[in-house]
């Protein structure tokens, strides 16, 4: 298992690498994974994976990239709302029993929205938007197919989560979290870990499709 997280860890570090503030969209793929890096996380003689993502809609992974890393609206992205939840844990900032609320759906806003601080809100949704803009980089390969695609996220995530030398820094943020899942990991993630992990065809397969993306 550790052999071939080392594998992708090896492999992913090699790619062209991207941050939030400066990426291009062009160079963006319309389907595929991203795959993340967080400053000062580090395994496997690199930067340390700490989460692996994608999307469902057909030519949405820039979109996809933007609601997580981007657009300031936690509710539209699970990403975000891990973040501000660390931060304010953190902190001891009974805020985050507001921060954890959904407010996507009409009935929510109805019944919610008058209780929350909206400049409190504000001030969370660009703190979470610096740390991720400040901390992470990242890397994309394309996948078109919908089915191949999840399949390997799903894969990568286990076979990450499964390492036993992936081992999350003493300062890592998501120690902070709330959520038993995300701190035992060391990923930002709850879905997908600890389930089947890559294979060698698997490996052989990722190789290709990052031969074929440009970077």
């Amino acid at each position: 298992m550790n052999n071939y997280c080392d594998c992708i860890h090896k492999l992913f570090n090699g790619i062209k690498r991207y941050n939030f503030c400066n990426f291009k969209k062009d160079k963006i793929p319309l389907n595929g994974i991203y795959i993340l890096f967080e400053k000062g996380e580090f395994g496997h003689s690199g930067d340390r994976i700490v989460r692996i993502g994608t999307h469902t809609g057909q030519n949405n992974l820039l979109p996809r990239i933007r609601q997580h890393f981007i657009l300031k609206n936690k509710d539209r992205s699970i990403f975000r709302k891990n973040i501000g939840r660390c931060i304010l844990n953190k902190n001891k900032d009974d805020y985050l029993n507001f921060w954890n609320l959904d407010l996507t759906t009409r009935k929510a806003k109805d019944e919610y929205l008058k209780s929350i601080d909206c400049k409190k809100q504000d001030e969370i949704e660009k703190e979470v938007t610096e740390y991720i803009q400040n901390h992470f980089s990242f890397i994309v390969f394309g996948v078109d197919d919908k089915e191949k695609r999840l399949e390997l996220e799903t894969k990568i995530i286990s076979t990450v989560s499964l390492c036993k030398e992936c081992e999350k820094s003493q300062n890592w943020l998501g120690k902070s979290s709330p959520i038993e899942k995300i701190k035992e990991s060391g990923l930002w993630l709850v879905q997908g870990l600890w389930k089947e992990p890559l294979n060698e065809k698997d490996i052989e397969q990722l190789k290709l499709l990052i031969n074929k993306t440009p970077q």
